[in-house]
């Protein structure tokens, strides 16, 4: 069920009168759910089924405050066989589930539909740390930046990294297959699991938490589940992969002449200084400009304007590595052949954060810009300027006054190509136009070879998107996997792809 989000709270959203017909919902009978309450609180006790409307709430939005649901309870499993009772339990008498982790996500996904909201958050504990196996298995409800601490407490390093990992859980991560910072060194959330545990629609436990580089024993099941949101099974818990810890590290923000500036310098320092080049970031002067607006303690890095600027990061395991030399040599090479216009580089590990806070602040600080209409995309590298050329002169076009901010991980392919609403308009008119501008977007994303979900998944936002653009053989055989492991469409019900006769899914305005 949509909202008509209007600005306010802490979200940038407040709940506005939400739409009366929910496409999803379902409603078991009076009696049906008082018996399974009262079979979940047997098995988990009181305290762990939350009924209470204040205890409900915060299960019910998703973190733009763009969707907001219904659930009979949220129940809190503490261990993965209460998780398994819990599914049967919900299976028996026909009662979807919703499971969530922090509720960080941002299509939608985790938004429940009348049914339970299985919460994992108390399977928070952190089963095995390996480093001669370079591995840890943790459960489900580990908070993101607590697999770092722990990885990190062993000398080792868990790279996956974004802006919400003080509160994203692991769990969550896995089921969306996280992106984040560290993609074009480390690969997404999905390059990081090893194995995985799963409880299946029927409450059956798979135990794949094996911590082995090698297992071809028939199919790869764990990939079944990583970015299936949810639709396929629930994640208790995961082997993930670790790391050395680099040595050294230094981190640039180049001032660029355009976005297209931005890409050749990617692909003369990548070829240049192969896996040290650690991480990418491009971001508008657009976007710089309204980080330093809104945020009053960002200190401007380099003098004047340019019209992109570029975050980047150097790393090395080596013994004995000097990054901030490589990076000062890179980029006086690249300044003297005119390709980059300005540049600093931290000198400390507290200005390197410091750059860092730059891009990290840009989502939240668009929000005080007003309305903005979101498409996390991905092209091949060879056509990223391509796409950004085209498709902002192409928004601009169709909405005079109109603000791109188009930023992201320019070197693993993915923007994130928001439009900011054109200054003094209404926000409601302006989210209005939501769906014409995907057609805008997504049109240029499909002809350059791209896709409409690069990081952030498909949940309810882009459901009809996948359904227009995805392959129908493709989709088809999405439709025959939910359909063969949750044949009663219980598990996270409406997401991803539609079964049966489901209704559109509604835009978020």
């Amino acid at each position: 069920m949509a909202t008509h989000p209007a600005k306010g709270g802490a979200s940038g959203y407040v709940e506005a009168d939400p739409r009366p017909a929910n496409p999803f919902l379902m409603t078991p009978s009076p009696e049906t759910a008082e018996t399974l309450l009262a079979t979940l609180r047997d098995r988990l006790g009181e305290k762990h089924v939350l009924t209470a409307a204040e205890d409900v709430a915060p299960a019910l939005v998703e973190s733009r405050g763009l969707y907001r649901g219904t659930a009979l309870a949220v129940v809190r499993p503490g261990s993965t066989e209460e998780v398994a009772a819990t599914v049967r339990a919900c299976a028996e008498a026909g009662v979807p589930i919703v499971a969530q982790g922090g509720n960080t996500g941002l299509v939608g996904g985790g938004v429940p539909y009348g049914g339970i909201v299985l919460s994992l958050a108390r399977l928070d504990r952190v089963r095995a740390v390996n480093p001669g196996d370079a591995a840890i298995t943790v459960e489900a409800g580990v908070i993101l930046a607590d697999v770092q601490a722990a990885a990190d407490a062993a000398g080792m390093l868990f790279p996956l990294s974004y802006a919400a990992e003080g509160s994203a859980r692991i769990g969550g991560n896995l089921a969306t297959n996280a992106g984040g910072t560290a993609v074009l060194a480390y690969g997404n959330a999905r390059d990081l699991v090893l194995g995985l545990e799963v409880v299946l629609a029927d409450g059956r436990i798979w135990n794949g938490l094996k911590a082995l580089r090698k297992n071809n024993a028939g199919y790869d099941l764990k990939h079944l589940f990583i970015g299936s949101e949810g639709t396929l099974g629930i994640i208790t818990a995961a082997v993930l992969k670790l790391f050395p810890k680099p040595v050294s590290r230094s981190v640039g923000f180049v001032g660029l002449a355009s976005f297209r500036s931005a890409v050749e310098l990617f692909s003369r320092m990548s070829r240049a200084a192969d896996r040290d080049l650690t991480a990418f970031e491009v971001i508008p002067r657009f976007g710089l400009d309204i980080v330093l607006k809104h945020a009053p303690d960002m200190i401007r890095p380099l003098h004047g304007g340019h019209a992109a600027y570029a975050l980047v990061e150097l790393s090395s395991t080596r013994p004995g590595a000097d990054t901030a030399a490589e990076l000062e040599t890179l980029l006086a090479g690249a300044i003297e052949d005119g390709l980059v216009q300005d540049a600093t580089i931290g000198a400390s590990e507290a200005q390197n954060a410091a750059l860092w806070a730059l891009r990290e602040r840009l989502p939240e600080t668009q929000k005080a810009e007003g309305g903005s209409i979101k498409h996390d995309v991905s092209v091949p590298l060879s056509r990223l300027a391509d796409f950004v050329e085209h498709a902002t002169e192409a928004c601009e076009a169709a909405m005079p006054g109109l603000r791109v901010c188009a930023f992201g991980h320019a070197g693993d392919g993915n923007i994130h190509f928001n439009l900011s609403q054109p200054v003094g308009m209404d926000k409601a008119a302006f989210l209005g136009e939501w769906g014409r501008f995907n057609r805008i977007v997504h049109d240029i994303v499909m002809e350059l070879d791209g896709s409409i979900a690069a990081e952030h998944g498909i949940g309810l936002i882009k459901r009809d998107e996948l359904a227009l653009y995805g392959d129908p053989v493709g989709l088809d055989l999405m439709r025959r996997l939910k359909t063969a492991l949750d044949p009663r469409d219980l598990m996270n019900p409406g997401k991803i792809v539609a079964l049966g006769d489901d209704p559109p899914a509604a835009l978020p305005v």
